[in-house]
């Protein structure tokens, strides 16, 4: 049985047109990664930038199976340089698998690297803890509870509401454990809010903005579970709405804010418009009809594939087709036992819908699946998708995108390898390196 540097190798052989960051990065991120315990954070009393499980685990045990670093939380990303590979600057988000051949420990001389199968493959940077990260809201919360950073500090990520009303197993979605994550945190005894309140998103962002004062954070997403009743009295679009609204008066300007949310009526997308939304995520999660059925059967129940793409269609004329950038979840096309059974197959599906999409000036952009083990995919998945899908999945997603004169979408900061931030999937890492219209 070939090792994992084998396999990497191979496949940046096989597509010398993918960076080689994002071969990497892409294997990180399905797979996860091992760290020593000299390599975690010191929480927030620490000089480093500590792991927020800001919306989902993304972490391939439970708390309670990582040992230490349950206690000591890992970093919220590393940025690997250098190497064998000479790997230009690439910034990844922490997936933590205490069986990963991917390893972050010291190395003889005394400097953290990244190991592969035992050989020293990169250095390893730990994001340093921001000055607005030490400072606690006037009730006590931290900034790190409320409104945490991630993408190098690029991005401000919202999760007001931290649980999902798509609820069991006849309307979760199969891959998420958006769920578990918040019952894990209670049964853990942190600190983890199932609805901010407005007020202390606000306190959050003000001592964000006081202390940012090189202005690394540039924009901001809302975003939570699906509402399908209501949520403090209000539908999703006002739930999420009031909060964009309260940003913006208090902050004309300052960050580009997006949403995640529901593919909505366009009435409600107007809405997110009017309360000052700048960019619109309805994810359509995963392309095959039959698919988004099985692996969606909520999102299915309550609007449909078929409305789902056709809202997505409407919003473009509310927000403009490049301020529509729906997500889909990459790998779970080929989770057994009802997936693709080739890499072939996967990417042949997953290009139609990009094709769709982008044939009609709508981008949209992927999260690497990372298989947690409370999903019903997860558990029947441990390996994730095979890292040769990832990485025809770059190159397809990249070559469709050309052909319809398609650039790097708004708010995901600059593309290229050695420039990207954007730290859950490697699409910017893919991208020609050239400066964004929107930073």
């Amino acid at each position: 049985m070939q090792n994992r540097t084998t396999l990497v190798e191979d496949l940046m052989q096989r597509f010398p047109h993918v960076p080689r960051e994002a071969v990497i990065k892409e294997d990180l991120l399905r797979g996860g990664l091992a760290f020593d315990d000299s390599a975690l954070s010191d929480n927030e009393d620490g000089e480093v930038k500590p792991k927020s499980y800001f919306i989902f685990s993304f972490d391939h045990r439970t708390l309670p199976e990582l040992g230490t670093a349950a206690l000591r939380r890992p970093p919220e990303e590393i940025v690997l340089t250098g190497g064998p590979y000479e790997l230009r600057r690439t910034v990844v988000s922490v997936r933590v698998n205490p069986d990963s051949p991917y390893h972050v420990k010291a190395d003889s001389d005394g400097a953290l690297r990244l190991f592969l199968d035992g050989r020293p493959i990169a250095d390893v940077g730990l994001p340093p803890m921001p000055e607005y990260y030490r400072h606690k809201l006037s009730g006590g919360k931290s900034v790190m509870e409320i409104a945490p950073t991630i993408q190098w500090g690029y991005l401000i990520y919202l999760t007001v509401f931290r649980v999902c009303q798509y609820f069991g197993a006849k309307e979760e979605c199969q891959y998420c454990d958006i769920n578990h994550n918040w019952r894990q945190h209670k049964a853990a005894g942190r600190p983890y809010t199932g609805v901010k309140p407005v007020d202390e998103v606000l306190e959050a962002m003000e001592i964000i903005d006081r202390y940012d004062t090189s202005g690394i954070s540039k924009a901001y997403t809302l975003t939570g579970g699906s509402v399908t009743s209501k949520v403090d009295g209000l539908a999703e679009a006002d739930f999420y709405g009031r909060y964009a609204e309260a940003i913006e008066q208090r902050f004309p300007n300052r960050w580009i804010g997006k949403v995640v949310a529901q593919a909505l009526p366009k009435a409600d997308v107007q809405r997110f418009h009017d309360y000052g939304i700048k960019i619109y995520h309805p994810n359509f999660e995963v392309w095959d009809k039959r698919l988004f059925e099985l692996f969606c059967p909520g999102k299915e129940r309550y609007v449909g594939r078929s409305e789902w793409h056709r809202r997505i269609l409407d919003s473009a004329e509310v927000f403009g087709p490049r301020n529509v950038i729906p997500n889909f979840v990459a790998g779970v096309e080929m989770a057994k036992p009802f997936g693709f059974t080739t890499v072939d197959e996967a990417i042949a599906s997953t290009a139609e819908g990009l094709e769709y999409f982008m044939s009609r000036g709508i981008t949209p952009r992927f999260t690497t699946w990372c298989p947690e083990p409370t999903t019903p995919l997860g558990s029947t998945n441990p390996q994730g998708a095979p890292l040769e899908y990832h990485i025809r999945l770059l190159e397809v997603y990249r070559a469709t995108m050309e052909a319809h004169g398609l650039s790097s979408p708004p708010g995901y900061g600059p593309p290229g390898a050695g420039n990207a931030v954007f730290s859950v999937s490697s699409f910017m890492d893919s991208l020609p390196a050239k400066v964004d219209s929107a930073p």
